[in-house]
């Protein structure tokens, strides 16, 4: 994996040799920012395994955690003159970068517009009943009540709700991404549908 953005003697990363590959972590991180080669091939060695298994473990996205590894390696070269080992180790620190790039990166992809329709089948009465021609309009006009009633929801349970129905992420995902316990993520999920459906109900009812 190669440093994206660097220099040409950084983005070369081949070729180590076996003294950096011995260096700490501090040193190679040291070598980084300078634009050692050696110590860039030693450094990406070293992480990169970690660092896309982290990014990989948050998007859940072969391709995207590849992205997000390539970025946390770039700001490492770029802002290796910033690190400060009193405030933590390399790895920490790197890792740190990795988790924070992994989440901006879902919090992009769940601004991606979502078809009302979608939102409809998500949140319905589960029976299995999918919209014909004919139901079109109205379900559209659905999926724009299920966006307002998604607003009424205290913003930890709409979170969980829209990373558990719209994009697939189980309980134990929802954790780790919102830093909370299992049990937590769990019970902002129920609660989340259980108030969406209440508040659905209620509009249906109005009407």
């Amino acid at each position: 994996m190669a440093i994206r953005g660097s220099p040409p003697d950084v983005h070369q990363t081949v070729d180590s040799s076996a003294a950096s590959d011995a260096l700490s972590d501090e040193s190679l991180l040291a070598g980084l920012g300078e634009g050692d080669r050696r110590a860039a091939g030693a450094f990406v060695r070293r992480f990169e395994r970690r660092v896309y298994g982290l990014a990989l473990s948050v998007v859940g996205d072969p391709a995207l955690a590849e992205d997000v590894a390539q970025e946390a390696l770039t700001r490492a070269w770029r802002h290796a003159q910033a690190y400060d080992p009193r405030r933590g180790a390399v790895a920490t620190w790197l890792l740190t970068i990795t988790r924070n790039l992994a989440v901006d990166a879902l919090r992009m992809r769940r601004a991606d517009p979502r078809a009302p329709g979608d939102i409809a089948d998500i949140v319905g009465s589960g029976d299995g009943h999918r919209p014909g021609p004919a139901e079109t309009a109205v379900t559209r006009d659905e999926g724009a009540e299920v966006r307002a009633a998604l607003q009424l929801l205290p913003v930890e349970q709409r979170r969980a709700l829209v990373l558990s129905a719209f994009h697939g992420r189980t309980a134990r995902e929802i954790a780790e991404l919102e830093g909370i316990p299992l049990g937590t993520a769990k019970t902002r999920i129920r609660a989340g549908l259980t108030r969406l459906r209440a508040a659905m109900a209620e509009r249906v009812a109005v009407v």
